[in-house]
């Protein structure tokens, strides 16, 4: 039997402005400026610039005509902003965010240019002499090519691609004659389906073919796995080499670049440069933080739309009430996103100065040892802040230090415990790792059990599975693979 009842929920819901405000928060400084562009874009409202004492006026002025009432029949889902705002909200908007300083020198963010692998390849086919047929298929193979100049996919797939996204018939076997011809153009490797090939396809260009590239050569064709796990003992007795010739087989091998697509110029592809969000300098033991305000430009409010409103909020028409509307609907727009931004500034810099005074010795010092452990939680609950919120600040922003430029997120680490009873951070045994392993004699490097044993004498109780655990996260391979001869 169907029953109807009344019950009572208590839940809060984020409005339109807050999720904005935390999808603003996430934005490095770079995206953020692409961010104010789009934005300027769309609200006429907004503008570039300083305001004047005049300006400010005009605004509080304009202000006393945002409680004329607009008729209800207007009020469509395409003024729906002020839906979401409370009345009282909109006079507590500030007219402009400014994050430079007034002698601040403006830059430009550095880019390279350049023409891709791919224009290069196109640039050789040309002076090929093919049928426009053959041009054709062969401008989609290199179109295929991906950013290291492997073609990863199957023949079959591309043959059937044409068919159906390009109306273009071909086999598989003028596909492989095609690909023969790409890959005799520079550099060397291009165009290879795998790393055997891209390799023997170099060794094989080679002008000189000494005996050092023809084992170098045999190597790579029939001893690649071997090769690849460094078993080069294998190597060694199945090629009946001495040391001496060894080293230098595998010397021919390790000169040949295994990414050819990315070497075509001095950076033909635009780099991704990185622009800090905020910047700490020690002065005489004293820590400055600072926000990048680069990028960042004063932003104000349109006076021609404030005028706008007061002309507008006089009409009675309907026409002239939707106007109303349409402005009132922009300026607050503008208003918002204006408040947005400084309060972005402001949680960016309330934030990282928590992480700063945490992390206060090594920010002084510079020693990695220095850092302690310290997760989210232990920000958000000194800043009064959502896990979330600390995590969205750290996760895109880098900072500039006295040391070098580092990811924010670099400083959360977990605590271990050592000999002492003391919590340390994990960094402080990465760091010893990296240290470690850097000395340690390449012929015969140290294995997890050893790197364990190591720690403990050093005082940290930690199993090998951790110190593989970690190695991983450093990215650095297993003793086998860090064997050199």
């Amino acid at each position: 039997m169907l029953k109807q009842i009344q019950t009572q929920k208590l839940g809060q819901r984020l409005s339109p402005q807050q999720i904005q405000l935390m999808k603003m928060l996430e934005l490095p400084t770079i995206a953020l400026e692409q961010r104010v562009k789009e934005e300027m874009e769309v609200n006429p409202a907004l503008e570039e610039g300083i305001d004047t004492e005049e300006e400010k006026s005009t605004e509080e002025e304009s202000e006393d005509y945002d409680d004329v009432p607009a008729d209800e029949e207007h009020q469509t889902e395409d003024f729906s902003i002020s839906d979401y705002m409370d009345d009282d909200e909109g006079a507590s908007y500030k007219e402009k965010s400014n994050n430079k300083s007034p002698d601040e020198e403006k830059k430009e963010i550095p880019f390279s240019i350049g023409i891709s692998f791919q224009d290069i390849l196109e640039e050789q086919l040309a002076m090929k002499s093919l049928t426009p047929h053959q041009h054709q298929v062969s401008i989609y193979l290199i179109g295929n090519l991906d950013d290291d100049g492997y073609l990863r996919r199957d023949l079959e797939s591309i043959v059937d691609d044409l068919a159906f996204s390009q109306n273009i018939t071909t086999t598989i076997e003028e596909l492989s004659y095609l690909l023969t011809v790409i890959q005799d153009f520079e550099p060397a490797g291009i165009g290879a389906r795998n790393l055997q090939e891209c390799l023997l396809l170099q060794l094989k260009r080679k002008e000189v073919q000494t005996m050092v590239v023809e084992l170098a050569t045999d190597v790579v064709e029939n001893h690649m796995e071997e090769f690849s796990r460094k078993h080069y003992d294998k190597i060694a007795r199945r090629l009946k080499l001495d040391e001496e010739m060894l080293k230098a087989v595998i010397h021919e091998i390790l000169k040949l670049n295994p990414r050819p697509g990315n070497s075509t110029s001095d950076g033909l592809k635009s780099q991704q440069q990185i622009l800090p969000d905020f910047t700490i300098t020690n002065e005489d033991g004293m820590l400055i933080l600072t926000l990048n305000g680069r990028n960042y430009p004063d932003l104000r409010v349109s006076k021609e739309y404030l005028d706008m409103q007061k002309e507008y909020a006089k009409k009675k028409s309907k026409a002239e009430k939707e106007a109303s509307s349409f402005v009132k609907q922009k300026l607050e727009g503008a208003r918002w996103f204006i408040d947005a931004l400084q309060q972005r500034a402001q949680t960016l810099l309330y934030t990282m100065n928590c992480i700063m005074e945490f992390q206060r010795e090594y920010f002084l010092t510079g020693d990695e040892t220095k850092l302690k452990p310290m997760i989210l939680k232990d920000i958000a609950e000194q800043v009064s802040l959502d896990i979330s919120t600390v995590s969205r600040v750290a996760n895109s922003k880098y900072v500039t230090t006295p040391f070098g430029t580092f990811l924010i997120k670099t400083f959360f680490s977990e605590s271990l415990i050592n000999d002492e009873g003391e919590e340390v951070s994990t960094r402080e045994v990465k760091k010893i790792l990296i240290d470690c392993i850097s000395a340690e004699d390449k012929k015969l490097p140290l294995t997890d059990d050893k790197l364990m044993e190591i720690l403990i004498e050093k005082g940290y109780n930690i199993a090998r599975r951790t110190i593989a655990k970690y190695r991983e996260h450093l990215e650095i391979p297993v003793a086998r693979l860090r064997k050199e001869l």
